[in-house]
């Protein structure tokens, strides 16, 4: 180190000069935790770049777990809200899953679930094999965009807690006009964003009036893709009768107790082939699978974050031996090995400090944007910030223990021959 440069740290260090070594036949010298923190930042100074270099490693790291947190929590928030405003007391009705034939629900499956005690409401719907949409009769039959045809019985939205995105729902007779409600997807493929006296669809060698649009269905996504008609039309089109799915709402203070018994009531010589579900049990099992993800990703950032401690650690090493001299002034002025090594390790828990507080900042920016894109509400857990700081603390601690350490055990005489 220059003289010039010995010369600055002297009048950097020049106030813990004076509370260690002006006072003639003091006992003991004291340093300020004022005076450390004045070193710190006195340290951190000169070597801005290498700073900021150190300091990047321990933001990344706390960046990727607190946008990692607070997405999952951002996707849990939504998926409670989903939840409150659908409502966990709905029950499906579909076929038993098996590796043989399946036996299909009876025609009467939808009034069965209807009469039953504790439930509000019910409705089903029914594949109609064979059946296929197309935008106009100019499209070949077998472009058919995967588009299922639906009959339907009841309101099946309003069991589901849906919404029409436009126009309005199918007419419940059995006897009803030729129409047809497009499912969110359905409507996406055929290029029909808004229904008008003039939406037409072409089905079954006739075209037929579009009177409705529905919103995506979070309780039962796998209908966005379909079309759904009358009965009486679904009969022209080849439909058998049998319903495939029924969707019952029911009292929330009773969906077990119904759950156990909707089965027998739809098959009561065999209610082993039917088979009941809650569609948002499907939600929280999606819910459950995106925490396992969460952890892989909150372990990638404690690696990464790992990685910023050795960078300190690094940093902190070449620091000490750079600033030698530093060490020999203050030494000979009176500073004891624990004041070197208070310095040094203060240092360092400034330095991640830095890199914890730019982390957190980038992290809960991450998980605002990426939640405000998505719709959801901002969630990020008081626990995480927290967490974050407190971890670059400590990381910034253990990896400033070996350093500070070892610019405390510098002789004097050694440190001031490097002058």
């Amino acid at each position: 180190m220059s003289a010039g440069a010995v010369r600055s740290s002297a009048g950097a260090v020049g106030s813990v000069a004076g509370a260690v070594g002006s006072r003639a036949g003091a006992v003991r010298s004291r340093v300020g935790l004022g005076d450390l923190l004045r070193l710190g930042v006195f340290g951190l100074r000169t070597r801005p770049t290498r700073v900021v270099l150190s300091a990047l490693g321990i933001a990344i790291g706390i960046a990727a777990m607190i946008a990692v947190v607070g997405i999952s929590s951002s996707s849990k928030a939504e998926l409670d809200r989903v939840l409150d405003a659908l409502g966990t007391n709905v029950l499906t009705v579909t076929e038993a899953q098996s590796f043989g034939e399946s036996t299909p629900l009876p025609p009467t499956a939808v009034d069965s679930v209807a009469r039953q005690r504790a439930v509000e409401r019910a409705a089903g719907v029914g594949t109609v094999k064979g059946a296929h949409v197309y935008r106009n009769a100019l499209v070949p039959e077998g472009e058919s965009r995967g588009i299922q045809v639906m009959a339907t019985w009841g309101d099946v939205p309003d069991v589901l807690g849906g919404q029409l995105a436009d126009g309005r729902w199918v007419d419940p007779g059995a006897d009803a006009p030729d129409q047809v409600v497009l499912g969110a997807e359905a409507a996406t493929a055929l290029g029909i964003d808004a229904v008008d006296p003039d939406t037409r669809v072409w089905t079954g060698g006739r075209w037929v009036q579009v009177v409705g649009i529905l919103a995506p269905l979070e309780l039962a996504p796998d209908l966005d893709n379909s079309v759904f008609v009358p009965r009486g039309t679904a009969a022209d089109l080849g439909f058998d009768g049998h319903p495939s799915a029924v969707y019952t709402r029911v009292d929330p203070e009773q969906v077990a107790a119904v759950r156990d018994r909707l089965a027998r009531a739809v098959s009561p010589l065999a209610p082993t082939e039917v088979g009941v579900t809650r569609p948002s049990d499907a939600l929280a099992a999606k819910n459950a699978t995106d925490d396992s993800f969460t952890g892989l990703l909150v372990g990638i950032g404690g690696v990464a974050l790992l990685v910023g401690g050795i960078g300190v650690a690094n940093t902190m090493v070449i620091t000490v031996l750079e600033r030698r001299a530093e060490v020999g002034v203050r030494r000979a002025l009176g500073a004891r090995r624990r004041h070197i090594r208070d310095q040094f390790l203060v240092e360092s828990l400034l330095l991640s400090t830095l890199g914890g507080m730019a982390g957190v900042v980038v992290g809960v920016a991450v998980t605002a944007a990426f939640a405000i894109s998505q719709h959801w509400p901002v969630a990020v857990p008081l626990w995480a910030v927290a967490g974050g700081l407190g971890a670059t603390i400590v990381i910034g601690g253990v990896s400033g223990l070996y350093p500070a350490a070892r610019a405390a055990r510098i002789p004097p005489t050694s440190a001031l021959a490097a002058v």
